[in-house]
């Protein structure tokens, strides 16, 4: 499964490079033959390179095999956090950050009278 998972990322990531990389010479095309066969054949010459790679790196090389198979291993013994305790969380990460900023604002409204009153600062 994780190593389904990871060739399909891959897969994704060269797919869209290709893509992009057929956008970025789209511009060069001209009435020359040479033209018209090169810049589509170039990012479709990456895409199958870079899947070749992917393929061997993900299915035939058997060190990352064994890390992606130890990974997956691993993944299954942490302990996740439900749903609620997610939610909770946020919602307490939320509110300290809005409590922050507004004492912020404070301090920041307290130095500005501060340095006004004894003419440090023109406002």
């Amino acid at each position: 499964m994780t190593r389904t998972g990871t060739f399909i990322g891959a897969a994704l990531l060269i797919a869209w490079g290709a893509v992009f990389l057929n956008g970025r010479l789209a511009g060069y095309v001209g009435d020359e033959l040479w033209l018209l066969l090169i810049t589509p054949g170039i990012p479709i010459l990456v895409a199958v390179v870079l899947g070749v790679v992917a393929w061997r790196i993900v299915y035939v090389s058997r060190k990352s095999s064994d890390f992606m198979i130890a990974t997956e291993g691993e993944m299954k013994k942490v302990s996740w956090s439900t749903r609620h305790e997610v939610v909770g969380s946020t919602k307490v990460v939320i509110m300290f950050t809005l409590l922050l900023a507004v004492a912020l604002f404070v301090v920041d409204l307290v130095f500005q009278r501060a340095f006004s009153w004894i003419g440090v600062l023109k406002t």
